[in-house]
């Protein structure tokens, strides 16, 4: 039987001992039996009343009560009574994630009202990060080439700020898929994280770089790396921004052309899945089901901590043993 109290409970280890609680008013009733057969009778104890040795007489009565509860004390601890406390550990297991984002200048274009395409993924990528927890994640920004904008790490807040600072321009133009790949797959290939992904977005072709994205998707397979990938833009053609030295700023229309067969082989081949994003929310929906689908695993041992109090009431009992045994030996001790 457990006693609850805040924080824990009280219970007793070794129950069975309480069966030796019969014992007790047994040995009170053997207790008087003696006192009665051994007892010498007089015709009046009132002459005593009142006087130390009458006291003495009254309070030794007490002394086999004493000695029931040392007994009661010490059948308490044979029972072995423990407070316990349920605890649990977490062990969590990661996974390490490295977001690879276009930011060639077709990034530009307006479809993702009422931001632009580069500034529409900055902001679902970053509520991404956000709603991680354990695991590391990484940024490679690419267009004509391909860095690391952040390595793997655990520093949303830093990486957050680096995602921030993602513009079109900061690298020669051009759309080198194969590349961005074979360098997110670089930084995960050491990786001993059970699960390892790459979610890979971009708005156009491959049509520059050493690495060709078939090459790169070979490599992502042979690291177990899964890749998800995104095609980013409406379908047909979507308004693009132009500086010219004569009007301005203006718009012009520009075809849509996403490779979607490459995009959907590379996501196949490697265990993931190709999204096609239309608008920011459809891009949001599609993180969030990459985020459903990459969970971190969280195993959660359960057990219980005790603490042994068995030795509270042995040190009591054993005081009221020793006090009783003083007693007995002095203030109420028997005359011969």
């Amino acid at each position: 039987m457990r006693i609850p109290y805040p924080g824990g409970f009280l219970e007793f280890a070794s129950p069975q001992y309480f069966l030796l609680l019969l014992l007790i008013p047994f040995f009170l009733w053997m207790d008087r039996r003696v006192r009665k057969g051994s007892a010498i009778r007089f015709s009046s104890l009132e002459a005593l009343k009142g006087t130390p040795a009458g006291r003495r007489v009254i309070w030794r009565r007490v002394l086999p009560y004493l000695r029931s509860v040392v007994l009661l004390f010490l059948i308490i601890a044979m029972a072995r009574p423990r407070a316990g406390r349920g605890v649990e550990e977490s062990f969590t297991q990661g996974i390490d994630i490295m977001l690879v984002l276009d930011c060639s200048t077709s990034m530009l274009a307006e479809d993702f009202k009422p931001m632009n395409r580069i500034e529409a993924a900055k902001e679902v990528a970053i509520e991404f990060v956000k709603g991680r927890q354990n695991d590391r994640i990484g940024l490679v920004v690419f267009a004509a080439k391909a860095f690391t904008q952040c390595p793997l790490t655990i520093d949303y807040g830093m990486l957050v700020n680096l995602i921030k600072r993602v513009e079109t321009g900061i690298i020669q133009d051009g759309t080198a898929i194969g590349v961005a790949l074979a360098t997110a797959v670089s930084r995960l290939r050491n990786s001993t994280a059970k699960s390892k992904v790459i979610i890979l977005l971009t708005d156009g072709r491959n049509n520059t770089g050493e690495i060709d994205p078939i090459t790169a998707d070979s490599m992502a397979q042979d690291y177990g790396i899964r890749v998800y990938t995104i095609g980013m833009g409406v379908k047909g053609y979507a308004l693009y921004p132009v500086n010219d030295p004569f009007f301005g700023k203006r718009y012009v229309q520009m075809p849509v052309e996403i490779d979607e067969d490459l995009l959907t082989k590379i996501a196949s081949d490697t265990g993931g899945k190709y999204f096609r994003a239309t608008d920011t929310e459809k891009l949001r929906e599609i993180y969030k089901e990459i985020d459903r689908m990459e969970k971190t695993k969280i195993e959660v041992k359960k057990y219980t901590e005790y603490r042994e109090l068995a030795t509270f009431p042995i040190l009591i009992g054993l005081l009221l043993f020793l006090g009783e045994l003083i007693l007995s030996n002095t203030y109420l001790r028997k005359l011969p």
